[in-house]
């Protein structure tokens, strides 16, 4: 009889559960494996010297587009760096914004990765829900910033406007009832804190929702207790931030650790896990849900009492009212040359990161005394979680997996950049 040798399988980049273009080449010995290498660069687009090649402000957008799922996230860290170089802080009500925004983006990005995970690992049903509220968070980044993604809402010297007086309404259709969107409109009456404030009352009975489907779900346990332990020790080494940081029992997070924006005026817990696998991930990305909300609720009453400017009063970096610049030649030419050739950066170097749902995402921005940075290198959180695939798979089944990518959260756009 022939002796059985490992095998070697491919797995994606077209595999649905790749989660973009992500290629394992995994050694097997019968359905364990002994070996994983990914590969990686597939979806590689030079963004770092992409920016390297434009004024500051051009490469703001081009954030939104590394982790899709953590615009605001990414905005935010880049346009720190700037505001760090230049020396400016954007005004207190701006900072709330985004608190409020990272927020917001936060429970966006979890929404999806439970939605995901789930149909990854077999409980479909959640995804739906979790669709259910990206919808009416979607719509608060479309009023502020007119698109659902790439919002390019952070600016330096703080937002691009501020929170507008009117949110988007359903419309009569032949698909939906006249009572039914009257339902859905009852909320969407006021103004933009009128729909977050509404929002924020019923999202945790929502996450009650998700933890019914989940939490004590035998067969999603099965598929997640003790799969990918990773020790506290070992998460420090490998360079984990955020919630495969957090997961394992290390109470580290920069919103607390090294505040920013107004995260020191705001009151929150850092939830972590015990034992290091895929469940306590997911246990602290839920408990997350509800932080996060808590955060959005105290910023949604402070930008209420606290009227005021929310971008720098200084054109030399922030454009002018659109009302000035069509009536006034001076405001039309600031405009202009910000724009087109941005601004001239101070010489320097520094870094600045936030907590993004993923983890720790950080800009380094070197300036000669141009209007382009010398150099520009981003720490996407991504990275670090996928060098430690090999580890974490070795010795599980084919299936686990696709549960140890799902845990990771990974975006490739971040990754490959």
């Amino acid at each position: 009889m022939a002796e059985i040798q490992n095998f070697t399988l491919n797995f994606g980049p077209q595999h649905p559960a790749a989660h973009g273009v992500l290629r394992l080449i995994l050694e097997m010995d019968g359905e364990v494996i002994q070996k994983a290498d990914p590969h990686i660069g597939l979806l590689h687009r030079a963004t770092e010297k992409l920016a390297e090649s434009r004024p500051f402000n051009q490469s703001i957008g081009y954030m939104d587009r590394l982790d899709y799922m953590s615009m605001m996230c990414n905005e935010h860290a880049y346009v720190r760096a700037i505001e760090n170089l230049l020396g400016i802080r954007p005004p207190e009500r701006a900072e709330y914004i985004r608190v409020m925004f990272d927020e917001i983006t936060r429970i966006l990005n979890h929404l999806l990765w439970i939605g995901s995970h789930g149909l990854d690992i077999g409980a479909m049903t959640v995804f739906l829900y979790a669709f259910r509220e990206r919808e009416d968070l979607m719509d608060c980044y479309e009023a502020v910033s007119g698109t659902r993604m790439h919002a390019t809402y952070y600016r330096p010297g703080g937002v691009y406007r501020d929170l507008p007086d009117t949110m988007p309404r359903y419309q009569p259709s032949r698909w939906r009832s006249d009572k039914d969107t009257a339902r859905r409109n009852e909320a969407r009456a006021g103004t933009m804190l009128d729909f977050i404030q509404d929002f924020t009352d019923r999202f945790p009975a929502c996450v009650d929702e998700y933890e019914t489907l989940l939490t004590e779900n035998r067969i999603w346990k099965q598929r997640t207790v003790n799969i990918g332990v990773v020790t506290p020790e070992r998460a420090l080494q490998l360079g984990f931030t955020g919630p495969m940081l957090r997961g394992s029992g290390v109470e580290w997070d920069l919103r607390k650790k090294q505040p920013y924006a107004a995260y020191d005026r705001v009151d929150f817990d850092v939830p972590v896990g015990v034992n290091g696998d895929c469940y306590d991930r997911y246990l602290c990305r839920v408990a997350e849900f509800r932080q996060s909300n808590r955060i959005i609720r105290q910023c949604v009453d402070w930008l209420r009492a606290n009227p005021g400017p929310v971008m720098l009063d200084d054109h030399k970096v922030t454009p002018p009212r659109r009302s000035e610049m069509k009536g006034d030649m001076e405001s039309l030419i600031h405009h202009f040359k910000l724009f087109t050739e941005g601004y001239c950066v101070p010489e320097g170097e520094t870094y600045a990161a936030v907590e993004a749902p993923k983890g720790e995402f950080g800009v380094w921005l070197v300036s000669d005394g141009a209007n382009k940075p010398y150099r520009v290198k981003c720490r996407a959180p991504g990275f670090a979680h996928l060098s430690a695939m090999d580890e974490m798979v070795r010795g599980h089944m084919l299936a686990d997996v696709v549960a140890i990518i799902g845990t990771m959260d990974i975006v490739f756009g971040e990754i490959d950049r």
